[in-house]
């Protein structure tokens, strides 16, 4: 078990992996089913996980892009997503990080407030988006949305980089009060 860092496997052939993040496995099962749905020239490989620091395996592939799922309901599922991230090389916060917060339109229910969700990606300078994946139509969005963001991770996408692809996230965003 170590510190997962983005050059450390060969890229695999028109491969593109991404690695889901979160405690919710049957909303993150069924995100993944809904992402190799997609119309995607790459073959798409989606690993699953409940926390890192995942086991030292000689097989796994290089990982493109790391999600990590917090569930606004759930105080556990922001701890985990913390203590995961300690697990991260900083190199990988260059644009193969992103984070998505669930369960944003029932906000009467949550248990963690938007900001502090909002708080910890730009802590991380990383994208975040919120969805609700228990809506078909909502998750099928957010599958097409990762499957494209996943495609420019992997290096698949010509003339744009995963460094691109967060300035130009970033630039769409309202600055942060520290960079005023």
């Amino acid at each position: 078990m170590s510190v997962l860092r983005p050059l450390d496997k060969q890229p695999g052939l028109n491969t593109a992996t991404i690695l889901l993040v979160g405690t919710e496995d049957a909303l993150l099962q069924q995100l993944a089913d809904a992402m190799l749905k997609e119309d995607c020239a790459s073959e798409l490989k989606i690993h699953l996980a409940r926390s890192l620091p995942l086991p030292s395996d000689v097989n796994r592939p290089r990982i493109d892009l790391i999600m990590f799922v917090v569930n606004l309901h759930s105080k556990y599922s922001l701890q985990n997503v913390e203590e995961s991230l300690r697990h991260v090389d900083a190199t990988f916060f260059l644009g193969k990080v992103g984070f998505l917060a669930m369960g944003a339109g029932q906000e009467s229910h949550c248990s963690i407030h938007r900001n502090t969700v909002t708080k910890l990606a730009n802590t991380y300078r990383s994208p975040l988006f919120f969805c609700d994946l228990e809506r078909e139509g909502f998750r099928a969005t957010v599958a097409q949305r990762l499957v494209r963001m996943l495609q420019i991770c992997a290096g698949h996408v010509p003339g744009v980089s995963a460094l691109n692809l967060l300035s130009l996230l970033r630039s769409s965003e309202n600055p942060a009060p520290e960079d005023l």
